[in-house]
């Protein structure tokens, strides 16, 4: 059974958005998450694909969120979307989870990136689904790869809430320290920046978790 496409988008433009698109970017876009609105189809990846030649750019993280939004898909499309999808295209899903996936299915994407070395990809990785649903082994190890491929610590999600009265973590904070220093080598602001924050004695963070979800400390 074939079905047609609405006439209204099933995600409108943000008002923010819409000025800044040139006529047929708008046009196309409008059309792109009307069909998206079908699901996960081999047109959306293509819209997915193209979203920065349509858009420009600047508009093209924005653009990809939405078309993922309008589709409504499962945890398996998403992963079928990232491991097909350029760099880009990952980085739109990994940027999509919060809103797409409720539990920890997607937790293998979020792994999946943070065996990278693609900076902008650990970046996205390190957003509210992560803070929510990576274990605390995976987020302190994830912390120190921030922390040595030079992604700013800023950027990840409930950073305070999760590292406060961490031990484990200020240990291995610690001996990464130590052992930039025995090289020779500078050891990153931001590494002191994340050591405060495991500090048990420090005023902790309010809310201390986000959405009522708790985070473990477990080694």
């Amino acid at each position: 059974m074939t079905h047609s496409a609405p006439d209204t988008p099933a995600v409108a433009l943000p008002n923010d958005l819409r000025p800044h698109l040139t006529p047929p970017a708008r046009d196309w876009l409008d059309q792109a998450l009307a069909e998206a609105a079908q699901g996960i189809t081999p047109t959306t990846e293509l819209h997915l694909a193209e979203a920065a030649r349509r858009c420009g750019p600047p508009h093209a993280d924005t653009a990809r969120l939405l078309i993922l939004q309008a589709a409504h898909p499962t945890p398996v499309d998403l992963t079928r979307v990232y491991h097909r999808g350029t760099a880009d295209e990952r980085r739109a899903v990994l940027h999509a989870l919060p809103d797409l996936v409720a539990g920890p299915d997607a937790v293998p994407l979020i792994e999946d990136a943070l065996r990278t070395n693609d900076t902008r990809l650990l970046s996205a990785a390190l957003g509210p689904y992560a803070a929510h649903h990576l274990s605390a082994h995976l987020w302190r190890h994830a912390i120190l790869k921030c922390l040595f491929t030079g992604v700013p610590v800023a950027g990840v999600a409930q950073l305070a809430a999760r590292a406060h009265g961490d031990a484990e973590l200020a240990r291995m904070l610690a001996d990464f320290a130590a052992e930039r220093t025995a090289a020779g080598r500078p050891v990153p602001e931001d590494l002191h920046h994340v050591l405060a924050l495991t500090d048990p004695e420090a005023v902790p963070p309010h809310p201390a978790h986000e959405d009522g979800v708790p985070h473990g400390k477990e080694s």
